[in-house]
Parts: C-alpha cells; structure tokens; sequence
C-alpha cells in the first residue's frame, strides 16, 4: 500500500509543477516608443561670466593751478561734453594776459621805429653819405623787432589758453559722480587725483572671460569644418536670475591670454537707455560661439548614466530585441540632449518604456507619436498573478 500512494504523491508534485511551470512562461515583449535619430543643426551655446565695463570713461582734471572757486555740477547728474564743471581763480591768469598784450603793443612800437629808421637809412647808404653797416645794422634791428611781435603774440596766446583753463569743462558726455574736490581747495595741474569722473554708460561694455583652451578648440574645429560660425548675439542674466530685456553684440576678443587665470575676455556692447546696467556690475553672457550640423537632438529622459557618468541610449534592434549604445551627450538644448556620438541616422531610439529595460530585452516598438499607449502588456499582470497564485 506504500508504494501506490507514494508513487500518487509524485505524480501529485509533477502535475503541481507543471501547472506552476506553464503559469509562469516566458512574459510577453514589452511595448516601448521609439524615435528615429536624425541630424540636425543646433547651436553651441556657451555661458560666460563677465563684468559690465562703461563706454567711456574720463577725469576731469585741472590744466592749471590754482584755488577753486566754484563749482557749476549736482553730482550724479547727466553732463554734456563742454559744459562747465568747475571755477579756478583766474586773477593771476587775466593779469598774465594783460602783461602779454602790453609786451606785444611794446615790440610792435619797436618794430615799427626800426622798420622806419632801417627805411632811411637805404637811400643815404646808396649815397655813401652814411656807412652800408649802419644800414645793414638799422636792418637786423627792424628785423630782430618783427620777431618780438611774434614772440610776444605767442606769449598772449598761452596767457589765454591758460586763462580759458581757469575754466574746467566737461572733457565728454555721460554721468558724472561725486567731486573729489571741494570749493577752496588748491588744485594743480599735476595732481595725482582728478576732480570728477565722468561715464558714458548708454551704450555699455560687457567683458567676458573664457577659457583659451575652450576658444583654441573652436577655432580649431571651426577650421576643420566640424562646426559652422555661430550668431553674435548675446543675452544677459542679471543677479537673482532677472534677464536683461535688450540683446548685445560680441564686438572682438582680445589677442592675448591673461597668465594668471588663462583667460581671454571677449568684449560686448549693450544698449543701455535706462541706466540698468552699471559699470561694475556681475552678469552672466549667454551665446551660441557656433553650431553644429551634425548634431542629432533627443529627448532628455533618453539618455541615461551609467555609474561610471557615461552616457548610453537604449535602442529598438531590427531583432525585436533592446540594445543598449554608448552615446556621447555632454550638453542639452532647450528639452533634448544634444548626441554628438554614438549614433547612427535612422536608429531608433527608445524614449517611452524604459523603466527596468535591459540588454537584449524582447520588446514591441511602436513610434513615440504613436496614439498606442505604450505600457506593460496584460499578460504581464496576469502571468504575475498566476505566479503568485501558484506560489
């Protein structure tokens, strides 16, 4: 009897384990979306830091020396190029200019004796009734008069100049700061402080450090036809995040590279009608230095990471089966990281249905656009059900 019912408890098992077996077969392929990778020309943004540098910038500093009188300016106004800005005393200076007009009113009543008496000496010369050096004498004399005349007319000349210094003027247009200078105080032409300085800040500069390891390569590959040259518009983002409205343009960059940090500064210029922009200011520059046409642009959540940080797609095989690529994807524009290796025109490239998709995983491709939901089949569900059931 031992033998009849233990040879009923194996077939028992066996059945048992068969069912159990069948229930839980092979799952059925994974839907999952796909795209078709495409080249496309997107451009190579760059993001520098840089510094806001006004237009023009100038001291206002004294030509002449003497007490300040006056003071013509509100401080942190506007101010043309000419207008006057400060009084020096020009008491010794108008009295330099008199004394220089009554030296050239003196050498011109020199003159004109000499020029006379060297008149009446020729005929009397031509006579022998007097000696030809008296002539030629009374002659170097009118001439040595007419010299003074210059002399002292260029004497009058500085006087004046120096007198028209007493005034200081506005050297250009902008917005001037503070007085360094206070009324009754002593300037002097060689002072080592200025009496004001004056900016210019609509339009305004924006300079810009990169890296010169980072301009040599795209120089380099620009050469080379790998990338295309790119637009010089640049955007601005201000402290807080705030962006500034206007768009600027890159004039040059420099020819040299700073030693200390190994930079280049790439110079801007930004309209600046409001004053929003002050000299000094910290922002962030943001352009594309060129683009690349061989580019190709997919969605973000598709490219993931390994432990390592390399990046790598998973690809719908002509198998039905996954394939996993490395890719390269340093960078992203806008929603989609820009693949510049790695793949291949026409490979499909999964973006739905990745959670938990592995290496040589069967799988149903349907394109991303499609309207077919794109999630784990039924009998997934049933066949986990059926497993734990028999479980």
């Amino acid at each position: 009897m031992r033998l009849p019912l233990l040879l009923l408890a194996v077939a028992t098992l066996s059945a048992c384990s068969g069912e159990s077996g069948k229930d839980q077969g092979e799952k059925p392929a994974a839907a999952v979306g796909y795209i078709v990778a495409a080249t496309s020309t997107v451009p190579v943004g760059v993001t520098l830091s840089g510094r806001t540098v006004a237009f023009e910038t100038s001291e206002v500093r004294p030509q002449v020396t003497g007490v300040i009188r006056k003071r013509f300016f509100t401080e942190g106004s506007l101010v043309k190029a000419g207008q006057p800005l400060f009084e020096i005393d020009p008491s010794l200076y108008r009295a330099a200019v008199n004394q220089a007009q009554a030296n050239l009113s003196s050498a011109r009543a020199s003159a004109e004796a000499a020029s006379v008496k060297a008149d009446r000496y020729r005929p009397l010369a031509d006579m022998e009734a007097i000696a030809k050096q008296d002539y030629t004498d009374a002659l170097s004399e009118a001439r040595v008069a007419k010299a003074a005349i210059a002399q002292n007319a260029a004497t009058l000349d500085t006087a004046k100049i120096n007198l028209r210094f007493t005034t200081v003027p506005a050297p250009i247009s902008g917005r001037i700061g503070r007085s360094l200078i206070t009324v009754g105080a002593l300037s002097s032409a060689t002072q080592a402080d200025p009496l004001a300085v004056i900016q210019r800040m609509d339009p305004i500069y924006v300079d810009m450090q990169q890296s010169a390891n980072e301009l040599t390569a795209l120089r380099r590959r620009l050469a080379e036809g790998g990338v295309l040259p790119g637009s010089t518009d640049v955007r601005l983002q201000l402290d807080g995040g705030t962006m500034y409205p206007l768009t600027g343009t890159v004039q040059f960059s420099e020819v040299t590279v700073d030693q200390t940090t190994g930079t280049v500064t790439l110079r801007a210029r930004f309209p600046n009608p409001d004053g929003a922009l002050l000299p000094g200011m910290f922002v962030t520059a943001m352009f594309n230095q060129a683009s690349d046409p061989n580019a190709m642009l997919i969605p973000q959540n598709a490219v993931q990471r390994d432990f390592d940080g390399s990046a790598y797609v998973m690809l719908a095989g002509a198998d039905g089966k996954a394939v996993r690529r490395k890719v390269t994807a340093e960078r992203t524009y806008g929603a989609s990281a820009v693949v510049t290796g790695g793949l291949r025109k026409g490979d499909k490239v999964i973006v739905q249905g990745l959670n938990g998709l592995r290496q040589g995983a069967a799988i149903r491709a349907v394109p991303s656009t499609s309207e077919q939901q794109v999630a784990p089949p039924k009998g997934d569900q049933a066949a986990g059900g059926a497993a734990k059931k028999g479980g």
